[in-house]
């Protein structure tokens, strides 16, 4: 099959992955093979390429956006041809305590799509059996494929941000995440208040509603009462306090952060400020927010590239080139 492949991390710039030909995979107990229709390019993806996180396994098939068709491993719950989704989590012991509590997301021993097992930049990819999702026929493959963990991962940040009806919701960087947060919050009737950089994340901000929008250094015109970071800094870590009211929440949206500054604990941090960060994912997280995403009609701003320019989609997203979520169509 052709398959884009990580052998040794590097700057993207350098263009680490190879674009060549790997085994198509076997199928195992418990598991099916997929047909990959398209694969949505995660800033994980780039942190897992360039080296910031630590290699897990060489050579590395990355991605984990992953839309595609059963054509093997087929049970009757998952007939062969049915449309399926496959996320970041690609399975869990189920034993540790915090499965065992419903924190899977936590797990001890986790399985991660396209990081620690081959992912989606291919024209096959194994999954296990019940970490997969049926998705709704009203989206189609592009559109699905950023929800499928872009999607669902700021969805997740909301609701440890602790988020209720009618409150006002600062993003901090408009990417491929919040874009997609933008539209729930507004279906649970927030004011959101983006402080993104990049006037075309600006006017991106702007057209699909938020209240405000303004540069990553500007201050929101409001107290605000939950705020969540998209970007990999910690400075706006500490702009998003700055902004927050007493008794608000900071959600920090990122698998990897470059460092977080001295801060001023009793100006920004007193008065029952929480922060707080976000951590993977889970099964429940993704069927709620794909049923919320049929529901209200959630349709992403999609960029496609072709799989021969994986290295160009992850440069895109690096140098925030592009608006929305890339997607590579295969």
């Amino acid at each position: 099959m052709r398959a884009a492949i990580l052998n040794s991390p590097g700057s993207i710039l350098k263009s680490p992955l190879e674009i060549g030909q790997s085994p198509t995979p076997e199928v195992q107990s418990g598991h099916i093979l997929i047909r990959v229709r398209a694969c949505g390019v995660c800033r994980t993806d780039l942190h897992i390429v360039e080296g910031e996180l630590p290699q897990r396994r060489r050579p590395l098939i990355p991605g984990h956006q992953i839309v595609g068709e059963i054509v093997g491993g087929s049970v009757a719950e998952l007939p062969a041809g049915v449309r399926v989704g496959v996320s970041w989590i690609g399975g869990t012991d189920g034993d540790c305590r915090y499965c065992r509590r419903g924190d899977e997301n936590l797990c001890d021993a986790p399985t991660f799509t396209g990081y620690t097992v081959d992912g989606g930049y291919a024209e096959f990819v194994v999954a296990r059996r019940d970490f997969v999702f049926p998705l709704p026929a009203a989206l189609d493959d592009l559109q699905a494929a950023p929800l499928l963990y872009a999607g669902i991962i700021g969805f997740r940040s909301l609701r440890v941000a602790g988020v209720q009806p009618g409150e006002d919701v600062g993003l901090f960087g408009f990417g491929a995440s919040a874009h997609l947060a933008i539209a729930v919050l507004h279906a649970w009737k927030c004011r959101v208040y983006v402080a993104t950089r990049g006037a075309s994340h600006r006017r991106l901000a702007a057209s699909l509603g938020a209240a405000w929008v303004g540069g990553e250094a500007d201050r929101p015109p409001v107290e605000l009462d939950r705020a969540i970071t998209f970007a990999p800094a910690g400075d706006v870590v500490i702009s998003a306090l700055a902004s927050l009211r007493k008794g608000g929440v900071v959600a920090i949206n990122a698998i990897h952060l470059d460092r977080i500054p001295e801060f001023d604990y009793d100006r920004l941090l007193w008065g029952e400020r929480q922060l707080r960060s976000v951590a993977n994912m889970t099964r429940a997280d993704a069927r709620d927010f794909l049923e919320i995403a049929a529901e209200i009609g959630l349709r992403p701003k999609v960029t496609t590239f072709p799989l021969e320019q994986a290295n160009e989609a992850l440069q895109a997203l690096k140098s925030d080139s592009i608006d929305g979520a890339a997607v590579i169509a295969l």
